[in-house]
C-alpha cells in the first residue's frame, strides 16, 4: 500500500445504532416515507436487501429522489440506513463521478451507512453560473430532506476537488442542518487558481472579469475562450481564478493566517484531508507534503492522508481511498449521536 496517514489507521468498531433519531421533537413536519416507497421495500423482500448496493460495473442499486424544488435537485442513495455519507463532486461532476464510489458504496453498506450522491445546480456544466453560496444552500436542503423524510441520524460530508470548497463554505454558514454533520472528508482539496494560472489565457481573462465586476456586470457571461467546458459568469471566473476569490481556499501561496481565516472554522468538525501526491491539477512547483501539512494545521489538526502516486480522482488508487475513508467514518462518524443540538 502506498498510503500514509498522520494518525493510526487501525479500524475501530462501529458504535451501536441509536434507535431514536436525535432530531425527534426538534424538527417539525417530519413525515413517513411515501406509501409507494413502503410498498417497494416490502415487495423487494430479503433477497433485494442482501443483494448489495452494486449490481455490476457502473450499475448501482438504490433510490432516486428529489430533495429540492429545482429540476436538477435529484439525489441517489444506496442502502437504507439512518447514517449517510454525502458525496459532493467537483467541477463538471455529477453521478458516478469517481471510480472509488463503487467500492465505497459496498464498504459503507457493510458498516450500515448509506452513500448519497447528489446533483446540484452547479453539477455538470452548471458550475459556471453557480456559486459556493448556492451550493451550500442546496446541500442544506439535502440534509434537511434526509432528516425530515429519512429520519437521518447524522451525515458525513465527502468532497472531491471543488466539492471540498463546498464543504468548507457550507460549514462556515452555521446553517441549522450543518449541526447534523458528524465529520468531513476533503479528497483532493486543490487550488483552481494555481492550476488555471498555468493556462495562457487566464491572466487576461482575470482582468476582464475584474472589470466586468467593477462595472456591475458580474452575473454576465465571459467570452467563450474563458472556459471551453461551460458558460461562466465574470463572478464565477473571478472566484475560481483570481487571488483571494471566494473559491481560493487551498492555494500554496496563501500564508498561514490567510489559510486559517478560510479554514479555521473546520476545527469544530472532525476532518480528514486526503491528498493525492501525483495530483495532475497541482503545479509541479508546489511542495505537496508541505501544503497538506499546512492545510491540516489550518483546520485545527485535521487528519491527513497522503496517497503516493495517486491522481486527482484516485482512479489509480481506489483501494487506498476507500480504506482511508471507511476507517475515518468508523472512528469519527458515530460520535455525538445523542444530542447534536447541545
Amino acid at each position: 500500500m502506498n498510503l500514509s496517514s498522520s494518525s493510526s489507521t487501525s479500524s475501530s468498531s462501529s458504535s451501536s445504532t441509536v434507535t431514536t433519531s436525535w432530531f425527534s421533537g426538534i424538527v417539525r413536519g417530519r413525515s413517513d416515507r411515501s406509501s409507494s416507497l413502503k410498498m417497494a421495500n416490502s415487495s423487494a423482500g430479503s433477497g433485494a436487501e442482501n443483494a448489495g448496493p452494486i449490481k455490476a460495473k457502473n450499475q448501482f442499486r438504490g433510490v432516486l429522489f428529489k430533495y429540492g424544488p429545482k429540476p436538477i435537485q435529484v439525489a441517489f442513495k444506496t442502502g437504507d440506513y439512518k447514517q449517510q455519507v454525502i458525496f459532493i463532486g467537483g467541477l463538471t461532476d455529477g453521478f458516478l463521478a469517481t471510480e472509488y464510489l463503487e467500492p465505497l458504496a459496498i464498504a459503507l453498506d457493510k458498516e450500515k451507512w448509506s452513500l448519497v450522491q447528489l446533483l446540484l445546480s452547479s453539477s455538470y456544466s452548471g458550475y459556471g453560473t453557480a456559486s459556493l453560496r448556492q451550493d451550500a444552500m442546496e446541500i442544506d436542503q439535502l440534509i434537511s430532506y434526509l432528516i425530515n423524510k429519512e429520519n437521518s441520524e447524522g451525515v458525513v460530508l465527502l468532497g472531491h476537488s471543488t466539492g471540498c470548497q463546498d464543504i468548507v463554505h457550507y460549514m462556515g454558514t452555521n446553517a441549522a442542518c450543518s449541526r447534523a454533520v458528524r465529520a468531513a472528508i476533503l479528497q483532493a482539496p486543490v487550488s483552481d487558481r494555481e492550476y488555471r494560472a498555468t493556462l495562457p489565457e487566464t491572466a487576461a481573462m482575470i482582468d476582464l472579469a475584474s472589470t466586468m465586476i467593477a462595472e456591475g456586470r458580474g452575473s454576465e457571461l465571459m467570452p467563450r475562450e474563458a472556459d471551453s467546458s461551460a458558460p461562466i459568469t465574470a463572478y464565477r471566473y473571478h472566484s475560481l481564478c483570481a487571488y483571494n476569490g471566494d473559491d481560493d481556499m487551498f492555494s500554496s501561496d496563501l500564508n498561514d493566517d490567510q489559510l486559517k481565516m478560510r479554514l479555521g472554522h473546520m476545527c469544530n468538525t472532525p476532518c480528514q484531508v486526503i491528498f493525492s501526491m501525483a495530483d495532475e491539477y497541482v503545479p509541479e512547483y508546489v511542495d505537496k507534503k508541505a501544503l497538506v501539512e499546512r492545510l491540516s494545521k489550518a483546520m485545527g489538526g485535521a487528519e491527513k492522508v497522503e496517497i503516493e502516486y495517486g491522481n486527482h480522482s484516485l482512479s489509480n488508487r481506489s483501494h487506498e481511498a476507500v480504506e482511508a475513508i471507511i476507517d475515518f467514518v468508523k472512528r469519527e462518524g458515530p460520535k455525538g449521536w445523542d444530542d447534536p443540538w447541545s
